[in-house]
């Protein structure tokens, strides 16, 4: 696969619904070409103590970020045409579905492909296959994990590798 959208979303809380943040790369003939990362009100908008220790983030981050309909309206023309690309596909793509849901917008069906999946059939021979080792295995050193444009950025070298 030489054209695809690798992304990566952070939640505040439990809820799928709850993006926090967002990381999107685009790559297209091979090459990454484009990014784009953004804070996200949270919806709900409260932080679960374990999910602030992951990624870092609290209600000081995002309490003035826009809400995920004006990010996404700027991440909609990036992705235009793109198959989108995820490490743990059915988180990802439910939180998309679930914030979707809550702001009551059309979902457009977007084609999803997980390079966990594929880290699992071609690199079995990992201790792992968490995002940092499988990014390693496929030369990637993923310094800022659960920051979701360096966690965008280690899936779409892995997708490049193993999709």
């Amino acid at each position: 696969m030489r054209d695809f959208a690798a992304i990566d979303f952070e939640t505040a809380n439990n809820e799928r619904s709850s993006v926090c943040s967002v990381g999107v790369v685009i790559v297209r003939n091979g090459e990454i070409v484009d990014s784009f990362y953004s804070l996200i009100q949270p919806e709900p908008n409260y932080y679960s103590y374990w999910c602030s220790q992951v990624h870092g983030l609290g209600c000081a981050d995002t309490d003035n970020a826009p809400v995920f309909p004006k990010v996404w309206a700027q991440i909609e023309p990036l992705i235009e045409g793109l198959p989108l690309v995820a490490h743990n596909k059915p988180f990802d793509e439910g939180c998309l579905k679930a914030v979707f849901h809550v702001y009551q917008m059309d979902y457009p069906d977007y084609k999803f492909y997980d390079t966990l999946s594929a880290s699992r059939r071609k690199l079995r021979h990992l201790p792992n296959h968490q995002l940092h080792t499988v990014a390693a295995a496929c030369g990637y050193q993923l310094e800022r994990h659960h920051h979701a444009l360096a966690d965008a950025e280690a899936c779409a070298w892995i997708a490049r590798e193993l999709l």
